[in-house]
Order: structure tokens, then sequence, then C-alpha cells
């Protein structure tokens, strides 16, 4: 354990913990552990449930362990975390994976950008350098495939919204709060990060798909699940857009068919059943899609105290 990590100029004497969620990595976490503590505070490993001697390798490696008796999730996990980072009033919170994937040497990488150049949150990127072992191609798929949704909602410069060796500053860990307990809180945060101005750089790392024992989930419903809480989380915190673009893009196609039909019928002085059946199909759709947009967003915005009003009964 290192009180003064030399990691940069800036603020040389910074309180860094290294933050590792962890459910049955035994075999690899100790590793990790000393290898991390050359340039952190403190290293503080949160064991989810596991039913191996991760506890126990863990303490003896040197770290903290934050135990929970069942397995609450990833997301759980990083949000259990940040709560003891600012609880220890820690300067930065660098997470990476339990598995041995991540290079614990590369901590420098990602936690410079903060003390030396004032970003909040610094993602280590599979897509910046030529991995030694490469990505399994259903992997590079699915994290390029949900990168760009969350590119959608957040920041357009991401290339790997799902990576977890991440380091994050203080005025970072005061502003996320979050909600999601699956995989789908690496999505979130950044969302979050978005919606409270944060500044967010990522910066090369290596990963390592060949250790003993990687940390599996299953690709279908992992990206299902991503994309299954990105779109509600869009949907309620963009409501206008959301609802409101395809709203509008239904009523304009009604009003076309109206044209059409009215067309038929001028030419002809027959109705088109056709045109103002799916005119009035369009329309039904378009509308309901405009009023939940709009009474969503009046929702939030009450919630948010945007309305005269609010707090004043």
């Amino acid at each position: 354990m290192s009180n003064t990590p030399e990691v940069g100029d800036s603020n040389p004497r910074a309180r860094i913990l290294v933050c590792i969620p962890a459910y049955n990595e035994a075999t690899s976490i100790a590793d990790i552990i000393k290898r991390a503590a050359k340039y952190v505070y403190e290293t503080i490993v949160y064991d989810d449930g596991s039913v191996d001697n991760t506890v126990e390798v863990a303490r003896a490696a040197g770290a903290t362990v934050i135990r929970n008796p069942k397995n609450k999730g990833y997301g759980f996990a990083i949000s259990t975390l940040i709560a003891a980072a600012l609880e220890r009033d820690a300067d930065i919170m660098v997470t990476l994976d339990s598995d041995g994937q991540h290079n614990p040497d590369e901590i420098p990488e990602i936690i410079i950008p903060i003390l030396s150049e004032g970003f909040d949150i610094v993602i280590g990127s599979r897509f910046l350098r030529s991995n030694d072992h490469k990505i399994p191609s259903y992997r590079s798929i699915g994290i390029k495939t949900l990168t760009k949704l969350t590119q959608a909602a957040s920041y357009e410069h991401l290339t790997d919204a799902q990576s977890g060796f991440r380091a994050y500053s203080k005025n970072a860990l005061s502003k996320l709060d979050l909600l999601e307990e699956g995989m789908a809180v690496s999505s979130e945060i950044l969302l979050r990060a978005k919606e409270e101005n944060l500044l967010v750089k990522e910066v090369p790392i290596t990963v390592d798909y060949n250790v003993k024992e990687p940390s599996t989930h299953n690709p279908v419903s992992h990206g299902g699940g991503v994309l299954y809480h990105l779109i509600h989380f869009i949907s309620l915190r963009h409501p206008l857009a959301f609802y409101g673009t395809p709203g509008i893009a239904f009523v304009t196609a009604a009003v076309v068919l109206l044209y059409y039909g009215m067309m038929v019928y001028g030419s002809s002085r027959h109705s088109s059943v056709e045109y103002i059946v799916s005119s009035v199909g369009f329309g039904i759709v378009g509308v309901v899609l405009l009023a939940t947009g709009a009474i969503l967003y009046s929702i939030t915005a009450l919630l948010k105290g945007k309305l005269k009003g609010v707090g004043q009964q």
C-alpha cells in the first residue's frame, strides 16, 4: 500500500483507490491486488457472493474486502464501491476486472488524465491499441454495437462504452447516482456523466483474453440487457426526442396517406378504404407518441424542479 504513488507531476499525493468487483476469482485476484498496490493508496475488493475462497485470498494479498453474501450484480458492485470511495474521501477511484484480463501496470495511464488534464472519467479502450490477444469477433461486434447506442445519448467520441477499466475523479464520484444493478451500469454511467457535463477521455489499454478463467457473461443476455436499459434510460431522460420524433413521423405519414386518399376520391369519386384506414391508424399512433413524450417530459421536469410552483405548495 503506497501513500504517494508517483504517477504524474500534478498532485503526487492524491488518494487513489483501486476497486475490484469479484465473483469466484480466487485464482487470479491475489496477483491483481499485488501488482496494483504500488500505484494506489488502498485496494478494495467487492466480493459479490463468491462460493470459493476469493475473500480469504483477497485479504491475504492485502486488500480491504466488502463482502455481500448474495450475488447482486456488477452494477450493484460498482455503486457499493463508489460509496466506499466517497467514504474514504478518495481523489480517484480506479476499477478493473478481477479475472486478469486488465493489466494493473496500466493504472498510471488511466489516472494521469485526471491528475494532469482535469478529466472526470477516463476509460481504457480495447480499440485504441492493437492487442496481443485479439478480441473475439462476437465480443467485438457486440461491444461496438452497444457503444454506438451509448454514443447516441452521451459522448460521440467513445470507442469502448463497455470497458470496466476506468478511473473516476472525486467530482465524478459525487455526481454518479446509479440505479442499474447489472452490466448495463457501464452505459448508465456515461449517460449520467453526460447529463452532469463531466469530461470523459479514452486511453488505449491491452486486454488479455487468454486468461485461465475469464469472467463469462452470456453475450445474448448481456447485450439484450444493456440494450433494454439503454432504451429505457433514454426514453425517460429524453422523452421528447424518443417519443416525439417517431410521433411526428407517424403524423406526417397520416397526412400524406390522407392526401393521397383524397386525390383518389377526387379523380375517381371512389373512396380508398386502404388509404383512410392507414391514415387513421398512423395518426392515432403518432398522437399517442406525441402525448406520451409531452407527459413524460412534464413529469421529469416537475421532478427536476423546472416548472414553476414546485415546492411552493
